[in-house]
């Protein structure tokens, strides 16, 4: 019993630790909030989930299951916020996804007590009672829908971006580096400018005003110069080998050695580089589309 209980406990750790899409920003952000505005909205109005006190009412419920439905909205802008200020997101899993659904939901509980005064009228509307119904009411709801969407939707982006990686595997050793060229790389310091083959180059990753730029000659070498991711993409626009992977990299596509996947999109492997580097999901489209056209 008590190695299945451990065998059990590995197998909950190891999905936990699973990379999971950060979906609580940009455009993405935006249809979520829409999509939850609709489905609290109507889930509150039409089924009535918990019971309803029409006399405590000091609106029409209409209005009632709109205030309810915009709180989440409220709450769910505030955490994605934080979130992006501490630049959580770039290692996302799908125990940070439960985590942030748990106080995602604990922070609704606790902003439908304090509106309820504005709602109910009834003068008992500031006891421990209502704030640990309101609360129990929000979980009882979302933790159902997490504990469905959250697994099905890993297994469904795991599954499809693992096999597209093996089929890029299978494809990218057919490809031929282009012509030896030299690059000229003119940073914001005149001494500081960079000559290189651009068959040398295995990845460019940003660090604010500065890259570093990853060469392949005898070993790997870092190099780092100010200037800007923009800048230099603009230098290697000419360059159809040269791809944008993420927002902090670029790949040359002839260094790659293995593609792999996984629920976020999938991870580099490159020749003589220990490290793996990150392919965001926004940008799987265009770095499928340049692996098999190059």
């Amino acid at each position: 019993m008590d190695i299945y209980k451990s065998s059990l406990k590995n197998k909950v750790l190891a999905f936990l630790i699973q990379p999971y899409p950060y979906y609580y920003s940009r455009k993405i952000l935006w249809i979520i909030s829409g999509l939850l505005l609709i489905m609290s909205f109507f889930f509150n109005y039409f089924f009535e989930p918990f019971e309803v006190n029409i006399p405590e009412h000091k609106m029409d419920f209409l209005w009632i299951s709109f205030i309810h439905a915009i709180i989440p909205i409220l709450v769910l802008l505030l955490l994605s916020l934080y979130i992006l200020v501490s630049e959580l997101d770039e290692n996302w899993t799908i125990g940070k996804e439960f985590l942030f659904v748990f106080f995602f939901m604990l922070l609704i509980g606790i902003a439908q007590f304090l509106i309820r005064d504005i709602i109910y009228n009834n003068p008992n509307n500031w006891s421990f009672k209502y704030l640990y119904e309101e609360v129990r009411n929000t979980f009882l709801i979302g933790t159902l829908f997490t504990l469905i969407l959250v697994p099905l939707n890993f297994n469904r982006l795991n599954y499809k971006n693992i096999k597209n990686a093996l089929i890029l595997n299978a494809s990218h050793g057919l490809l031929t580096p282009i012509i030896n060229s030299k690059i000229s790389i003119k940073t914001n310091l005149k001494n500081e400018n960079l000559q290189f083959n651009i068959n040398s180059l295995l990845f460019v990753r940003a660090d604010g005003n500065y890259v570093e730029l990853f060469l392949k000659e005898e070993k790997v070498n870092k190099i780092i110069k100010r200037i800007t991711m923009k800048e230099l993409e603009l230098v290697l626009k000419p360059y159809s080998n040269i791809v944008k992977i993420h927002r902090s990299y670029l790949v040359n596509i002839y260094h790659i050695k293995n593609v792999f996947g996984n629920a976020q999109g999938y991870k580099l492997q490159l020749n003589d580089f220990d490290e793996t580097i990150p392919v965001s999901r926004n940008m799987i489209a265009n770095f499928n589309t340049k692996m098999k056209n190059c």
